[in-house]
């Protein structure tokens, strides 16, 4: 069986694909990643085929204009949808030839469906949180510079659904119809499907409704990592108590933020690891309590610490769960506020409130999450964490054929 797995975003929505597609590879199907060309020689050194979309996004994401410069206006917005409708189309077609099944990750696979569709094989769509997912029980992500929702939740995914439509109706109607195929009146639920699939760790982001056979929660799709910490971390980690790991991903955060997480590691007496990030995060001085890492193995590292200060994307929000270590979640946008959100709900670390912390609100945030309680509450937590569910989604895809 050949399938081709999909997804347009950063490592956070790159590396549960690779997960699966190790997984289903080890069952002897035949696999194909579709992905940014940022992730292009990482996939190449496993070994497995690699088709790229899109520009590279490290680079894409450093040229968007800051928020002083005001959000993007609507003309520039629908350029934009439908310049990336149509690069989906071109590369999807070509990738999925050959292909048994078609499996997006993220709501912006506005194509996936449609290319599956003309083949004529089976197609899956996969969340990462449950609040991507529409449900009365929660609203959708709010978007970046938007109020806080003040409405009731049925009408917010209305109002959500409409956005999905004005976005992307046009761009995906045209491409169809020269495809032959017939118009799609409601993009997201055609993104979505009537099942959409759920990778989410049901301890740490449950679906509201477990007995809903319209969602599929299978469980994280976690990528084992055995590779070593480098030597200048191990030294650092055994030079003195556990420091605190700060690290916000893709996120373009400023550059001074590096002097306010080490501020507050400090204000606790603790030593900080910083990790450089999208946002190339500088050393915070040449002080030897603060140390600057590239990208690493968090799974080795975050037991070993005595917090994990980050954005709150759902992979590292899974790695510090199962690690056992409190966490304090500074929420940027989209699903990160969810994670925030559970977090705090289940009492293994702190919700920091949206937006660039201070030093001072910062080291309140890790004074709570420091507590004995939350740490103990992490640690218990962290045993209920499932690790089968890249295998559980391997095994129901193949059912499918």
């Amino acid at each position: 069986m050949r399938l081709l797995l999909s997804t347009i975003g950063t490592r956070g929505d790159v590396q549960p694909l690779v997960a699966l597609a190790l997984e289903l590879r080890d069952l002897g199907q035949d696999v194909r990643l579709c992905v940014p060309p940022d992730f292009r020689d990482w996939i190449d050194g496993l070994g497995m085929r690699v088709v790229t979309i899109g520009p590279e996004l490290r680079k894409a994401t450093a040229a968007v204009p800051s928020a002083a410069s005001g959000p993007p206006s609507p003309e520039q917005l629908r350029l934009a949808a439908q310049a990336t409708v149509t690069a989906q189309f071109e590369t999807l077609t070509a990738a999925a030839e050959g292909c048994d099944m078609i499996v997006a990750a993220t709501a912006l696979q506005i194509a996936a469906r449609s290319v599956a569709e003309l083949r004529g094989i089976p197609y899956v769509f996969a969340a990462y949180c449950p609040a991507v997912l529409p449900s009365p029980h929660h609203a959708p992500p709010p978007m970046p510079g938007q109020p806080p929702a003040t409405a009731d939740n049925l009408t917010l995914w209305a109002e959500d659904a409409a956005r999905f439509n004005a976005m992307f109706g046009d761009a995906l109607n045209t491409h169809r119809a020269s495809l032959g195929l017939s118009p799609v009146t409601d993009v997201r639920s055609h993104v979505f499907t009537d099942q959409p699939w759920l990778s989410a760790d049901p301890t740490l982001g449950p679906w509201p409704e477990p007995a809903d056979p319209a969602v599929v929660q299978t469980g994280a799709w976690i990528l084992p990592d055995s590779r070593p910490l480098p030597p200048e971390l191990e030294e650092f980690l055994e030079a003195g108590e556990p420091p605190i790991y700060f690290g916000f991903g893709s996120m373009r955060v400023p550059g001074d933020l590096a002097q306010v997480v080490g501020k507050s590691a400090r204000a606790l007496g603790r030593r900080a690891i910083v990790s450089r990030g999208w946002a190339d995060l500088p050393p915070v001085d040449n002080d030897l309590d603060c140390l600057t890492i590239g990208e690493i193995n968090q799974q080795s590292l975050f037991p070993r610490v005595a917090a994990i200060v980050h954005h709150g994307g759902a992979g590292t929000t899974t790695a510090a769960a199962r690690s056992g270590t409190p966490q304090v979640i500074v929420p940027q946008l989209y699903d990160q506020h969810y994670w925030a959100h559970r977090i705090h709900t289940l009492g293994i670390g702190t919700a920091h409130a949206p937006g660039i912390p201070t030093p001072d609100s910062l080291t309140t945030a890790l004074t709570q999450a420091l507590h004995p309680e939350t740490t103990a509450q992490a640690q218990t937590l962290s045993t209920q964490v499932r690790t089968d569910g890249t295998k559980t989604t391997a095994q129901r895809l193949l059912t499918l054929k």
